[in-house]
């Protein structure tokens, strides 16, 4: 579609919202190419996500933190992470309970229930982000949260029409036709959707197509004959997207397995997993085979390297773990001299216990770890996030991540740490004969030669030539490329809102910035 740049808008910002039929449509990924193409095209762009449910979370840069889709986007635009991107992040921790972040800080816990009453209070710490996001940008891509169609969650929300409704901002609606049954879903969308609500739709995109895409002529005439709504283009299926993090641990479903052969690794997917995207750059490198283990299956004998991936519930999680017999499986592969790494909440399962005296991941009391690191972890104390960096002590390699924990984490493997990092203090824990080590970092494998270090550690190796920060910034243009060649950007930007910024307060809460 058209390359040109639109006359920038300076200080008459402008929105655009991204809902979805249902969840994992491809929302983020179409945001986060949208993002990186307007940026292309000389404007300044932000995105925003009202309401998150993920627990693969990023660190601000003042410590705070907003889910991992948002952190990508940002990326996208070339600007640094805030809090403002994410205003509330709902970090699962059981079927029924979440920890609610507020502007990156924790809240507190609620359930689903409870939660519903609450999120009228959450109303004007969303506008707020959003109007101070709006602030400095020439264009606002916002993306909703599961389905526009949960007419049940209506009352209140702040995460798709709801927020539509508050900040008048136009809807495009997102359909996934890999999964099937577009045209219901849409037209379906549609059907019920409340009169008021459906003024807000512009348009619609359908995602993830493959083959060719004229064959759906007939298809987007008969969504358009049905809803009034206009097309924007038909998206392809992006492969490219798969060099992204992704969001949800619904990518996890039925375990990943990467095409690699050499070093095998392999990564239960525990109940409340969190950060797994830990384990992205090791599954683009090309003599890595990365196995991650859905639940109910054996961790495989045959592996070089378990990772224990972080947790939102460690101890809730342990029982988890032992419930499929991987605590077994786990000591058998420490016996046939095979290699442990936990990370984060991993780390701590790796111990001899995990206590919990204040009931900060639920009842309080004490679970007998996997005994495989001799320390112990009380949960306890304010939440650590942060960006960090410093370098491992067995190569002397050195790298960045984050940190996202509570607890602290004492014992005699702690006099044999993981990493120093930069500000002088020791991290994490190893055995005494080295084959089991642990951190609270996250992200170390994002760093090249630390990850070749690692893995040459593991097994020898010669270093491939990946370099995982290019890579995803190669997907990035990638994505921007094949939307700019597939939608009708120019017919999107037309259709975003200006923002009256005399209706939203753009200032700070108090006490953050």
């Amino acid at each position: 579609m058209s390359q040109t740049a639109p006359e920038r808008v300076g200080r008459t910002p402008r929105a655009l919202m991204f809902q979805g039929t249902g969840s994992d449509v491809g929302k983020s990924t179409l945001v986060a190419g949208l993002c990186r193409a307007l940026v292309r095209r000389g404007l300044s762009v932000r995105p925003f996500k009202p309401q998150n449910m993920s627990n693969n979370a990023a660190a601000t840069p003042d410590g705070g933190e907003i889910g991992r889709a948002q952190a990508v986007q940002a990326r996208a635009c070339g600007v640094p992470l805030s809090v403002d991107m994410n205003p509330v992040l709902l970090k699962p921790e059981s079927d029924t309970g979440s920890q609610i972040i507020l502007r990156g800080r924790p809240l507190g816990r609620s359930t689903a229930r409870d939660y519903q009453m609450l999120k009228p209070l959450l109303r004007d710490v969303v506008l707020t982000s959003f109007g101070r996001l709006a602030a400095v940008a020439d264009i606002v891509l916002v993306e909703g949260a599961g389905s526009a169609s949960e007419v049940n969650l209506r009352l209140a929300d702040i995460a798709n029409m709801g927020f539509a409704e508050m900040a008048d901002v136009p809807v495009v609606l997102v359909g996934d036709i890999d999964r099937g049954g577009v045209i219901a879903s849409l037209v379906g969308t549609h059907a019920v959707l409340s009169e008021a609500d459906r003024a807000h739709v512009v348009g619609f995109v359908v995602n993830k197509f493959r083959g060719d895409p004229s064959l759906f002529d007939t298809g987007l005439r008969a969504i358009a004959d049905h809803t009034g709504w206009r097309s924007f283009g038909v998206v392809p299926f992006l492969p490219s997207a798969t060099h992204l993090p992704a969001e949800d641990s619904v990518a996890l479903d039925g375990g990943m397995r990467s095409s690699g052969r050499g070093i095998r690794i392999a990564v239960p997917v525990i109940s409340r997993i969190a950060n797994f995207d830990d384990a992205d750059p090791l599954r683009l490198e090309p003599d890595v085979e990365l196995i991650m283990v859905p639940p109910g299956r054996p961790l495989p004998g045959d592996a070089d390297l378990i990772i224990l991936p972080g947790s939102k519930s460690t101890r809730g999680d342990l029982d988890f773990f032992r419930a499929q017999g991987w605590d077994i499986d786990l000591a058998a592969h420490v016996r046939r001299g095979g290699r442990v790494l936990g990370l984060c909440g991993g780390y701590q399962m790796l111990g001899r216990v995990v206590a919990d005296p204040d009931g900060s991941e639920g009842a309080a009391g004490v679970t007998a770890g996997l005994g495989l690191l001799e320390v112990d972890t009380v949960l306890t104390g304010t939440k650590s996030v942060r960006p960090v960096s410093g370098r491992h002590l067995r190569s002397g390699e050195s790298f960045a991540g984050y940190e996202i924990h509570i607890g602290r984490t004492s014992g005699a493997d702690c006099d044999r740490p993981m990493v120093m990092l930069e500000d002088g203090t020791a991290d994490g824990a190893t055995s005494a004969d080295g084959r089991v080590m642990g951190t609270y970092v996250h992200g170390l494998f994002a760093s090249n030669a630390f990850r070749h270090a690692f893995l040459a550690g593991v097994r020898p190796r010669r270093a491939s030539n990946l370099d995982y920060a290019a890579t995803v910034e190669a997907a990035l243009d990638s994505i921007a490329d094949t939307l700019e060649a597939t939608l009708d950007i120019d017919g999107l930007l037309a259709a975003a809102r200006p923002i009256d910024l005399r209706r939203i307060d753009t200032r700070p809460a108090a006490g953050q910035r």
